[in-house]
């Protein structure tokens, strides 16, 4: 009997525990094996879990910017009056052509007609020019030409003073300047130098010799054109070694003569010493003793 009571107990217990945290539930003792256990009800942190497994990753990226944070932004001709007459300047510049101040104050964004400052710097600029008659502002470039005939004369005057002229330069005077120097080149009235890196116009001489029966000169050949430009010019140890073995010596180069300060006194010569006036502060004893005597005892 005792046995009894206490499989009973125990099947109370059974039915009064809570299988619901359990990750398998037992099938209940008053069912039949055959019928399946029911499953077990999904908790939070398992629905969120499959949530997160379903759906896809909503993660927000970065959108991407070009801005250069190392350098300064650009916030147009800015309110230092320097800026503002740089900016106009550069405008009248390019342009190449006369313009009233109105519309050069509207293109380049600066108070030229309402800052007093800012238009007479722009006024005084020595490379303004300003017609009282029309109102209008020029620039003035260092050359004033606009056809190929006269950028030839313009070069034959500079290369008669010793040089040639940077095709910058040119250019700033007239935009079409690198075009005619390049036809003038095949022509042969020019000799023109390039730079290394990407053969761009450099600097313009005029010809003066060409290659015809009046003045005599005749075209190098290509043979002695290529041999000359294959010549590589040592570095400057490999060319002290090749002066030494043909006997030669490098010119040295001549240093200054230190000229001596103006205000050092030269040497062998000194000025006699200044004598000093005494000055006489005894006035009272004027006309009774004779001060500038000198008193010995005798």
């Amino acid at each position: 009997m005792s046995l009894g009571k206490d499989a009973d107990a125990f099947k109370r217990v059974l039915h009064r525990q809570d299988y619901t945290s359990w990750h398998s539930q037992p099938v209940p003792l008053n069912s039949s094996p055959s019928t399946p256990a029911p499953a077990p009800a999904p908790t939070i942190a398992a629905a969120s879990t499959s949530e997160s497994t379903s759906t896809p990753s909503t993660k927000k990226k970065r959108p991407k910017t070009n801005i250069v944070y190392s350098q300064p932004a650009d916030t147009g001709t800015g309110t230092n009056v320097n800026t503002q007459l740089v900016y106009a300047i550069d405008h009248l510049k390019s342009t190449h052509n006369p313009m009233r101040l109105q519309d050069i104050a509207i293109v380049t964004n600066t108070p030229l007609e309402t800052d007093v400052v800012l238009l007479e710097k722009f006024k005084s600029h020595d490379r303004i020019l300003w017609d009282p008659k029309t109102d209008l502002y020029s620039y003035r470039h260092e050359f004033s030409f606009r056809n190929k005939a006269a950028l030839l004369t313009e070069i034959q005057r500079q290369t008669r003073k010793g040089g040639g002229i940077p095709v910058r330069a040119l250019k700033e005077s007239w935009k079409e300047a690198p075009q005619a120097i390049e036809e003038l080149e095949k022509e042969g009235e020019v000799l023109v130098t390039r730079t290394v890196k990407d053969g761009q116009l450099r600097m313009v001489f005029w010809n003066e010799i060409k290659p015809d029966d009046e003045s005599g000169g005749k075209q190098v050949e290509k043979e002695f054109f290529d041999l000359w430009h294959s010549l590589k010019v040592p570095n400057d140890v490999d060319l002290l070694k090749a002066l030494h073995a043909e006997g030669l010596q490098a010119t040295a180069e001549e240093t200054p003569i230190p000229k001596a300060p103006s205000n050092m006194k030269k040497k062998g010569k000194r000025s006699a010493p200044r004598q000093r006036q005494a000055k006489i502060t005894n006035t009272h004893l004027k006309g009774e003793i004779d001060l500038s005597r000198d008193y010995e005892r005798k």
